[in-house]
């Protein structure tokens, strides 16, 4: 007889957890409004409707410019140093075309600010575009008489590990992709300050950048 009074009383409190259980799942699931079970009246109430509300998810568009930035992979530089930055890359292979330039700007400028070896680059680049020189970098540099670095159409060894090279070769990326402006935007010729070739009196002089002046 204790035997079954215990038995009934276990059963008692199991069937009491489980309607208590399930009666706070329901709670909680109405709380949260993912009910889906049909409801159920209690005498002398109305059906409860179920609902489902849903609310629209909204995410604001990127205005037009942020577009364009992410479109074109990164927003223009603030400045010619940060663009030097962006575009140096020690790992980075260039073309022996590109080398020439750059070896160009390594030689000719590399004691110069930024801008004045971007104005160096551009030279060769509008040389090389206007029909009136040699339609490579490499042509134009090694262009007899035109660049004092050049020996009998030889380029001289750089020290390829230097942050003068590597800013070099950023420079020679801008001014062949046009990435930045150059104050030399349209010059074909420059020379040092401290000299004064025969030549530069007919042609116009566009700028000067620190130790170098540039003309049309």
């Amino acid at each position: 007889m204790l035997r079954k009074t215990v038995f009934l009383g276990v059963a008692a409190l199991a069937a009491s957890t489980a309607l208590t259980l399930t009666g706070g799942e329901s709670s909680l699931a109405r709380a949260a409004g993912i009910d889906n079970q049909p409801a159920v009246a209690l005498p002398g109430e109305s059906p409860v409707e179920t609902r489902f509300v849903t609310k629209e998810v909204v995410q604001p568009l990127p205005a037009e410019d942020d577009v364009k930035a992410l479109a074109d992979g990164d927003s223009k530089a603030s400045s010619l140093r940060q663009l030097v930055s962006r575009v140096s890359d020690d790992r980075q292979v260039l073309s022996k075309n590109l080398q020439c330039l750059a070896g160009a700007v390594y030689f000719e400028s590399r004691g110069e600010p930024l801008a004045g070896q971007l104005a160096v680059a551009q030279v060769i680049v509008n040389r090389a575009a206007s029909g009136q020189f040699p339609s490579s970098y490499c042509g134009v540099v090694r262009q007899p008489a035109q660049f004092s670095f050049v020996r009998h159409g030889r380029i001289p060894t750089v020290r390829k590990h230097s942050a003068a090279w590597r800013r070099a070769k950023a420079i020679a990326r801008i001014a062949h992709e046009g990435l930045w402006d150059s104050k030399a935007a349209d010059a074909l010729y420059f020379h040092a300050k401290y000299v004064s070739p025969r030549w530069s009196s007919r042609h116009q002089a566009m700028a000067t950048i620190n130790s170098h002046i540039f003309y049309r």
